[in-house]
């Protein structure tokens, strides 16, 4: 492999670096307070409001039933009015940031339901309130699980960068694409392979061992 191949090769590393690491961080910065608002607002919760739940839920299962190369096309004009273009590493985090949200939303709610009720119950004894039940008992005792959850999306946000590079996102979707097929260069293809393979195995095994590391078990 020549070295301007290698040159792109780890520029194209570093944009899905950049898309996956950036849109994780987004979702989870916005999908753990929709988590707990659902949490909080449905038929068990600590406060149930169907009103709110249910069109918040509708929002969420739309956006993680829509496939995402359909999702990518579909907010074109919200990208380019969030990142000022449409195409390109930075717009490609946008549609990858949303999907993600959704994805994490829902995740992260199963995980907090998992919590044991006696927990909770504890806590109210205690003279808690809603909101430091939510943010000092739930999350902490869901920390695994969510870990566990987040970790299961920057997986899944791996996948979705290359297809996103595929239409014009950059990163190693987009050099596979258009050296290892559209220019028949097999090695380069096999080469990006190899390193989304390494790639995600590298997320996996540091997220379980967090989530080891976090467990009270």
């Amino acid at each position: 492999m020549t070295p301007a191949m290698q040159d792109l090769l780890l520029e194209a590393l570093w944009q899905t670096a950049l898309m996956v690491g950036a849109s994780a961080a987004i979702a989870v910065v916005i999908g753990l307070p929709i988590a707990l608002l659902l949490y909080a607002t449905g038929p068990d919760g600590l406060r149930p409001a169907p009103w709110i739940n249910r069109p918040v839920g509708l929002l969420v299962n739309a956006a993680r039933s829509t496939p995402f190369i359909i999702l990518m096309v579909a907010i074109i004009p919200f990208t380019r009015l969030v990142a000022g273009t449409s195409i390109g590493t930075t717009a490609a985090i946008v549609p990858l940031a949303m999907a993600a949200t959704a994805f994490l939303a829902r995740l992260f709610e199963n995980a907090l339901r998992e919590v044991d009720k006696g927990v909770i119950e504890a806590a109210r004894a205690m003279g808690a309130s809603r909101l430091q039940i939510l943010l000092k008992v739930l999350v902490p005792e869901a920390l695994p699980s969510l870990i566990a959850a987040t970790t299961v999306a920057l997986v899944s946000l791996v996948g979705f960068s290359a297809m996103a590079g595929a239409v014009g996102g950059g990163g190693l979707g987009d050099l596979g694409i258009r050296f290892g097929y559209q220019r028949f260069m097999p090695e380069v293809m096999a080469t990006v392979v190899l390193i989304l393979i390494f790639l995600v195995q590298g997320l996996q095994s540091f997220g379980d061992w967090l989530v080891r590391r976090t467990s009270h078990r």
